[in-house]
């Protein structure tokens, strides 16, 4: 319980902040930005390109996450099954990264496809004007909800790490394991097994009387 895993949270923390930070300034800094170019055919190329630019470093902070997720799962496996909470607060973790993981994804393949639309007239990078293509303004609709998905998804994967960090407190892991252990003791299975016992040693005292 007391070990340091420095190298797995710092991981697991810098890319997660990446990941969000990055979304949330691309939906409002490059997407917004690029809605004021006065050329209406240059806005989606602008825009494009600057979300080229940051795939590769998201790709390397969503990976660094990854691995830091990983690597803390592991070393802190003994704290799932023993202290009540946790493992819940796993899996909702687990839920939520799967979920980021897809809409980024997904965000990332309607952006390429907008890069390649080449520089048709649009209000803004999800924003379709009255002479936008029928294909590229269904891509731009579509990346209008999803890129507040990946800052939403993101944001409640810091939050869920904040409360999943106060468990790992002293008092915290302390009532988890005696909240697990008091569960386990009062479960059908564990009384039965103490009814039988206490059965067993009332019929041994009855034999030496």
């Amino acid at each position: 319980m007391s070990e340091r895993h420095t190298a797995l949270r710092s991981l697991h923390d810098l890319g997660l902040a990446a990941w969000f930070g990055g979304s949330l300034m691309g939906a409002l800094g490059v997407n917004g930005a690029a809605a004021q170019i006065s050329d209406s055919t240059q806005r989606l190329p602008v825009a494009s390109a600057g979300w080229a630019r940051w795939t590769p470093v998201n790709a390397a902070a969503i990976g660094a996450h990854l691995v830091g997720s990983v690597g803390e799962l592991v070393t802190e496996s003994p704290r799932v099954f023993a202290q009540a909470g946790v493992g819940r607060a796993s899996t909702v973790k687990t839920a939520l990264t799967v979920a980021a993981l897809a809409v980024t994804g997904y965000s990332r393949l309607l952006g390429m496809k907008l890069e390649k639309a080449g520089g048709p007239p649009v209000e803004g990078t999800t924003e379709p004007s009255g002479e936008t293509p029928a294909h590229v303004a269904a891509c731009q609709r579509k990346l209008k909800m999803l890129q507040w998905a990946v800052p939403a998804f993101t944001g409640a994967l810091v939050v869920v790490t904040a409360y999943m960090g106060e468990q790992q407190k002293p008092g915290q892991v302390f009532r988890g394991m005696l909240g697990r252990f008091g569960g386990l003791a009062g479960s059908p299975a564990m009384l039965g097994k103490m009814g039988a016992m206490g059965s067993a040693k009332h019929h041994r005292g009855r034999s030496h009387c």
